[in-house]
């Protein structure tokens, strides 16, 4: 009686043998082919507590158009893709980057804003920066962590 209560056991642990260690490869891929972001600059706030901002160039080398629905950035609590329309700052739903294009995130257009920025995020470091697709693909990037009125402050992309 013993062992018949243990062949289910063994069933399961003889056929765990079988299976390959890999890990899934199938899930499909974590940087969309052909995005590549660029030039990455996190300035912090003149003023702590204040917003700070990101800047990137994103090129799009794939053969389709892709939509940039969002960007995270380690040690924000929250990030915003916004715009200069108008004279007025507008917040972007989502960004489309046809094949073959780049789309520059800048002083004065577009640009990330970067809100409630962990102690650990401090000038001369680097954080990552995640864009993430409509698709749910996703590619990282490093982001320079340069002080309010840096270079990239003044529009120099490095």
């Amino acid at each position: 009686m013993k062992i018949a209560r243990l062949l289910p056991i063994l069933a399961i642990a003889l056929a765990a043998c079988g299976q390959d260690n890999k890990k899934d490869t199938d899930a499909g891929p974590d940087a969309k082919p052909g995005l590549v972001a660029t030039n990455g600059v996190l300035v912090l706030p003149a003023v702590k507590g204040n917003p700070g901002a990101a800047y990137f160039i994103l090129h799009n080398g794939g053969d389709k158009t892709a939509t940039l629905a969002a960007v995270s950035i380690d040690g924000a609590g929250k990030t915003e893709m916004h715009e200069m329309k108008d004279g007025a700052m507008a917040p972007i739903p989502s960004l489309e980057v046809k094949s073959g294009e780049a789309v520059t995130f800048e002083r004065g257009g577009s640009h990330v804003m970067v809100f409630d920025l962990a102690d650990s995020v401090t000038d001369g470091g680097a954080a990552e920066m995640t864009l993430t697709f409509a698709d749910g693909d996703k590619v990282s990037a490093p982001l320079l962590v340069e002080p309010a009125g840096g270079a990239a402050d003044h529009g120099d992309m490095h």
